[in-house]
């Protein structure tokens, strides 16, 4: 005699709804642009030369690119050749901002947690995943919550099988 056995997803039927952060992160080529290689000898920031290089730079290079630019010399740069760069590329690129890498993403994702429709989670249970295969920058996680605590339910993070509480409405 056999019996069948019937298996059920427990998680899928309790109305967890699983959110995992970097599905928000823009895809997209990310180029930096240090100044130091637009300067003269890598320090002083000759007017003319500047501009003739800025002029010369290939945009097709940053088509479609999120654009960190930075300043790895120990030279003072004036404001106006942050305009020059960001007027030279801002019909090509999708975002271009000041500072490393990291401000470039925190920035990002600041943009898509608070352009994001959270409307599906009004009243119901979510789960944050903790594990990532991409860098997630902290602050993120802090915008989530912010966005999410006046919704949800409730608010959990990590994995369905061992997660942590973090509140309930």
């Amino acid at each position: 005699m056999s019996e069948e056995f019937e298996i059920k997803n427990k998680v899928a039927d309790s109305g967890l709804i699983n959110f995992d952060l970097s599905a928000l992160i823009p895809k997209g080529k990310r180029i930096g642009i240090d100044l130091k290689d637009f300067l003269f000898e890598g320090l002083i920031l000759k007017e003319k030369d500047f501009r003739e290089k800025i002029a010369a730079l290939n945009t097709d290079n940053f088509e479609d690119s999120y654009i960190y630019i930075y300043n790895s010399a120990d030279a003072i740069v004036p404001l106006w050749a942050y305009f020059l760069i960001t007027a030279k590329l801002t019909e090509v690129a999708k975002k271009i901002v000041f500072g490393n890498r990291e401000d470039l993403e925190v920035l990002l994702m600041h943009n898509a947690i608070q352009t994001y429709d959270f409307s599906e989670m009004n009243g119901k249970r979510v789960l944050v995943k903790g594990c990532s295969d991409q860098s997630i920058p902290e602050n993120a996680y802090i915008e989530l919550v912010e966005q999410l605590k006046p919704l949800v339910k409730s608010l959990m993070f990590g994995e369905a099988c061992s997660n942590v509480p973090i509140f309930k409405n």
